[in-house]
């Protein structure tokens, strides 16, 4: 079932569920109340799984329905049918955020029969809009440097969040203007730069990250103000940051500038296959998905436009 490389697999169950528990804060902006109870519904969970001497990579359904059958008061009676579909709801939020990280090949909570939604279209920034957030770091001190590489470097290659933290120094050539980026799974991909955001991370590497790190040895790209590396979190508060000044507070996450490189590169002409091994995608039909983005775009064009569209009738025309 495990994918993991063997560092994933031997993260502890509290790591994933802080990773996870950033997820739903940074990129979904769930309450503290919600959150709070996410965390005490998978912490349970652990503590059950640690019983059975297994891993949140290595769980099995029987294992999920024991748990969801097991709950109860300390009386022995049952738990409230609201209590199940509630850490149900919470344990198949939290599988499919380990399928997308790629930990998993199956979900284990895919056999408990909530009722399916239709699949969400992701939110993605215009041209323009994209534009002006990543004019939002100004000025030529180490963090502004940092920020508006980090912005142009996930968006020209439509980066996840781990993948942009997780880079190295020696992954990008800024000559050929390729980049490596390490997937999960470590699975390696190189993508093209283009050159305003190769333009960036050399201003970056000049002019803002020595500082940054003050001659320590440090591999990482991306690195805090005290020079140690980037973590995903610390990168999700940089985005909110920048997109609450360019007034996209309500519409952006880290994955949103993945979601609107994906959509862009389709929109212009850019074929489904090179964009399937620019995102990493296993399968094209997780790729797919933007085409759908692209038509719905291509829509919003051509009603807004077409001289025919707003009534779907045609107009009369003048005699000649």
């Amino acid at each position: 079932m495990v994918t993991a490389a063997p560092s994933e697999r031997t993260q502890p169950f509290e790591h994933l569920v802080l990773d996870f528990l950033a997820h739903l804060e940074f990129e979904r902006g769930l309450s503290r109340n919600t959150l709070a109870a996410y965390r005490s519904d998978l912490l349970q969970f652990g503590g059950f799984l640690a019983k059975r001497e297994r891993t949140a990579l290595d769980v099995r359904p029987a294992d999920v329905a024991d748990f969801l059958a097991a709950l109860g008061g300390s009386d022995g009676s049952p738990a409230a049918p609201s209590t199940v579909q509630r850490k149900s709801a919470c344990l198949r939020a939290f599988y499919r955020h380990l399928r997308r990280q790629e930990l998993l090949e199956s979900d284990p909570t895919a056999s408990l029969g909530a009722a399916r939604r239709g699949r969400k279209l992701p939110r993605v920034l215009s041209r323009a809009q994209v534009a002006r957030l990543l004019e939002q770091p100004r000025g030529t001190d180490p963090v502004a440097l940092r920020d508006r590489a980090l912005l142009e470097l996930m968006y020209a290659c439509g980066l996840r969040a781990s993948e942009a933290t997780g880079l190295e120094v020696t992954d990008v050539d800024l000559d050929e203007l390729l980049l490596r980026a390490r997937g999960k799974g470590s699975k390696e991909r190189l993508i093209p730069v283009g050159r305003p955001a190769g333009d960036a991370v050399r201003r970056y590497l000049e002019r803002g990250r020595p500082r940054l790190v003050d001659g320590r040895i440090e591999p990482h790209l991306f690195v805090n103000f005290r020079g140690g590396p980037l973590t995903r979190q610390g990168l999700y508060k940089i985005v909110r940051r920048q997109a609450q000044s360019a007034g996209l507070a309500d519409r952006l996450s880290p994955h949103t500038l993945r979601h609107s490189f994906a959509t862009h590169l389709l929109a212009g002409g850019c074929d489904l296959r090179s964009v399937q091994e620019m995102l990493g995608h296993a399968d094209v039909s997780t790729t797919q998905l933007y085409t759908h983005l692209s038509s719905e775009r291509l829509k919003d064009v051509y009603f807004s436009a077409h001289p025919r569209a707003s009534t779907g009738l045609p107009r009369a025309s003048k005699k000649l």
